[in-house]
């Protein structure tokens, strides 16, 4: 199974060599806890907070428009939970690094129990 999902996200990846580079990434973030979906403009290498949740865009690339549409975006996404103040600070750990694609989100996505994050748009 993870070898036809590599192999999926390579070919995916591989009809990207004509895309345009974006400098912003859209996503949308949905808080599960409370039912909230927001969705949120990052720039290229900059990180945001959402939630416990520390979202870091790599890239982010769209097919022209005479192209299948597609937008695919590389993040790394972190969470430090928060804690009782009589616990010892927990650690930041990596929930997520890789490509998400706007048309295929459950292909490679977020595995969190109190958050979900996928791609919208990039825009320069």
């Amino acid at each position: 199974m993870k070898a036809l999902m590599f192999a999926a996200v390579m070919a995916c990846a591989a009809g990207f060599s004509g895309a345009a580079r974006a400098e912003t990434v859209v996503l949308r973030a949905l808080d599960k806890t409370y039912g909230l979906a927001k969705d949120i403009a990052i720039p290229v290498g900059k990180p945001m907070k959402f939630g416990t949740l520390t979202i870091t865009p790599k890239s982010c690339a769209k097919r022209a428009p005479e192209e299948t549409p597609e937008v695919s975006a590389y993040l790394t996404i972190d969470d430090k939970p928060v804690v009782d103040a009589n616990q010892p600070a927990p650690q930041q750990n990596t929930v997520f690094s890789g490509w998400m694609f706007a048309s295929s989100p459950a292909l490679n996505a977020l595995e969190h129990p109190s958050y979900d994050v996928w791609v919208i748009d990039c825009r320069s």
